[in-house]
């Protein structure tokens, strides 16, 4: 290990715990568990001391994977008289996605992200291992997949998302699925002859088989190509498809085979990330590691037995000059792209759930639409929502619903007691960028589109201690912290 890097790291620590009087050797203790949330900033770690109320009503929430459990467990704590359901089928709903990328490299197996619902599920709280399949929120109903008719005071939404690959030609997919669940549709072709995606736990499994045969491919002197797609829909985790781009230069690096491959970013967007300063970072990271990419780029098709995906590329021109508004129109272009690969990582189209999406808790573009701050619907009043199915215009990472769902019980809590929601989530997120297997770059920011670092260093750099933080520090604070509510 890097003795600069190790330095900086026990600086860092020291700093950071120095005015809370912890010493070295206790923070290193507390950095497996309680300390992560400590270290993610605002002494996180610390239970959030919620006066307890009185309200009453029955509180329905559907979904029971982190934001969902984190719901419940936060108003197991805060109601004197709780009556909550949570709707979820799954009873994987509550494994740790974020590690996905990590397994999809080789870092950690399947085996270290997955763990029962049933172990998170707060005491107290009715679970129903059955979905929501019909919404009718102007009688406070939700029908479910086994037949009941559900009764609630209250609302909260927070079911997750689901991968389309069924919108990309060629692959001959005709469901979606979720991360954890039946992938058998999927799999069968995601996973197999160079395809892969972490989006599915089983095909991050898939993603490290098929990315070491491609490094053996490169190793063996064979000139080598890798494609890793973006596609045009909002995704859960926007850094991910560069983050096992980022890992895959790594692998080929550690084999001594990064001259035989060529790794092109193929994104649907004109940027690499949306807030100038992680951009321009980014910029330079990609072009010291020779990675390449070509924006408004989105895949539509693949030939899996050819090898050769097929993207929509877009760009606009200028047309006729207008006399009126003394301005040239401007003109729409796009064509048809062929590129053969040798191994491609797809980040698939991504919707909410088809029976929430299209029902009247949802919206014409399928998300449940809140008030971006408040997370109450913007229709019913009673109903909230957050997570990666909430429309609000970023926030799809487990970053953002620990932020949100403290800001969601509270302003619940104050409908449930006749009181206006005042609480506002202020657009937090965070994205752990995995730029090598050793080093990250912690991307935090919110709704003003700037860096807000927890941290006084750089956050444009990528560094050692972040990568602590990734792979030995985040998990815990999940299960910990955010699953119990209070982290």
């Amino acid at each position: 290990m890097n003795k600069k890097l190790l330095k900086e790291g026990m600086e860092l620590i020291d700093a950071h715990f120095k005015n809370e009087g912890i010493s070295r050797r206790d923070a290193i203790k507390l950095f497996g568990a309680s300390g992560a949330a400590m270290l993610m900033g605002s002494g996180a770690a610390t239970e959030a001391k919620a006066s307890s109320s009185s309200a009453k009503g029955k509180i329905l929430i559907v979904g029971g994977g982190l934001a969902g459990i984190a719901t419940a467990a936060k108003l197991m704590k805060t109601l004197e008289n709780p009556d909550i359901t949570v709707l979820e089928p799954n009873e994987l709903s509550a494994s740790y996605q974020p590690g996905q990328t990590l397994v999809g490299a080789g870092v950690w197996q399947n085996s270290d992200t997955e763990y029962k619902t049933a172990d998170f599920m707060p005491a107290g709280v009715t679970w129903i291992k059955e979905k929501a399949v019909e919404f009718e929120p102007e009688k406070n109903t939700v029908k479910t997949s086994g037949g009941k008719t559900l009764q609630y005071d209250y609302m909260v939404i927070a079911a997750g998302l689901k991968l389309a690959f069924n919108k990309i030609e060629g692959l001959g997919i005709a469901e979606t699925i979720t991360s954890r669940g039946d992938d058998t549709p999927v799999r069968k072709i995601i996973g197999q002859n160079g395809l892969a995606s972490i989006y599915f736990a089983n095909g991050a499994t898939d993603t490290w088989m098929q990315m070491q045969k491609f490094v053996a491919d490169a190793k063996s002197g064979k000139k080598v190509r890798g494609l890793f797609t973006d596609p045009a829909t909002p995704i859960k985790c926007g850094g991910a498809p560069k983050k096992i781009m980022y890992l895959t230069d790594a692998r080929l690096r550690e084999a001594g085979a990064r001259e035989n491959a060529d790794l092109y970013l193929y994104p649907n967007g004109s940027k690499l990330f949306g807030v100038p300063e992680y951009n321009n970072a980014m910029i330079k990271q990609f072009e010291k590691r020779d990675m390449k990419w070509n924006f408004r780029h989105n895949l539509v098709a693949v030939d899996p037995e050819k090898k050769v995906a097929t993207f929509n590329r877009f760009w606009q021109e200028k047309g006729e000059w207008d006399a009126d508004l003394e301005e040239y129109s401007i003109v729409p272009k796009s064509e048809k792209v062929s590129v053969p690969y040798d191994f491609m990582h797809i980040t698939p189209p991504q919707i909410a759930p088809e029976e929430i999406g299209k029902s009247p808790v949802g919206s014409d573009k399928g998300w449940v639409p809140v008030d971006k701050e408040t997370l109450q619907h913007v229709k019913f009043k009673n109903v909230f929502a957050l997570g990666d199915i909430a429309a609000i215009p970023m926030g799809k990472t487990g970053g953002s619903a620990r932020k949100q769902y403290a800001v969601l019980v509270e302003n619940l809590l104050a409908v449930m007691e006749g009181k206006k929601p005042t609480a506002k989530y202020g657009g937090y997120t965070v994205c752990p960028l995995i730029t090598s297997i050793g080093t990250v770059m912690l991307a935090e920011f919110d709704w003003s589109g700037k860096p807000t670092p927890s941290f006084p260093l750089d956050p444009t750099q990528e560094r050692w201690i972040m990568w602590l933080l990734k792979v030995y520090a985040l998990k815990p604070m999940t299960q910990y912290g955010m699953l119990a509510g209070r982290a």
